[in-house]
């Protein structure tokens, strides 16, 4: 199977946590963070497309609404449904059994109108898929009951043409793809901020069946320093 090359872009603070901490320092770290990913004048990774987890996109995108769909929907095609093929940019979003509360076909982040792919498996329902299909939404079919991760990277590069693909969390999904000796890149903007609360997200976070807790090494390509303090770390994961 065909697969982009991929990167992990986070922005952790100094304990690996990647929630958001109400202070001046953060919000510069993740103007940075921003820049780098996504600004057309500025970013360094090439990126066609970036992924997010389900939880993710509800936190920032479609906000827990819950999908207008019409359960009486006729039988949609069987497979995939390619709305746009040529996106200078797209937004793929985990979503297996389709819980996403879509309203519109793009999303608008760092001034870039990215076009969304959904990532459902086998489960979600025809009326679900409908919906994507009348808001003219990309949607692919990555597995029966649980995701296939290499799948789904193989299906972005064949029917979408990306070559290099961002994952930007969280910790669930990026534990996964990593892995799945899918990444081949992990790049950190370190914040100088902490507040070593025991219930926030990390950076990477074993969940099963998805994956589980193990030892992974890597290899540092660059440290940069930033403004304000952050750190801008470079890694190569390194093969089992």
């Amino acid at each position: 199977m065909k697969k982009p090359y991929v990167i992990i872009h986070t922005l952790t603070s100094l304990d690996g946590k990647i929630n958001t901490i109400d202070l001046p320092q953060f919000h510069s770290a993740a103007l940075q963070y921003e820049q780098l990913a996504l600004h057309a004048d500025q970013q360094v990774f090439n990126f066609q497309g970036y992924l997010n987890g389900r939880v993710t996109t509800d936190d920032n995108v479609t906000h827990y609404r819950k999908p207008d769909v019409n359960e009486m929907a006729d039988k949609v095609p069987e497979g995939d449904f390619v709305a746009q093929a040529n996106a200078s940019m797209y937004y793929v979003s985990i979503d297996p059994t389709g819980r996403l509360g879509w309203k519109e076909n793009h999303v608008d982040y760092a001034n870039i109108n990215s076009h969304v792919i959904a990532v459902l498996t086998e489960k979600a329902s025809n009326a679900y898929k409908d919906l994507l299909r009348r808001l003219d939404i990309s949607y692919i079919i990555a597995g029966k009951h649980e995701l296939d991760n290499a799948l789904v990277l193989h299906k972005l590069t064949a029917l979408f043409g990306m070559d290099r693909v961002m994952i930007g969390g969280g910790g669930v999904l990026n534990w996964s793809y990593l892995q799945s000796g899918l990444v081949d890149e992990v790049s950190i903007l370190m914040a100088p901020i902490a507040d070593a609360s025991p219930d926030t997200p990390s950076l990477f976070i074993a969940k099963e069946p998805l994956s589980k807790a193990q030892p992974r090494s890597f290899s540092l390509i660059e440290v940069k320093p930033l403004k304000d303090s952050t750190v801008w770390l470079r890694y190569k994961v390194n093969k089992e």
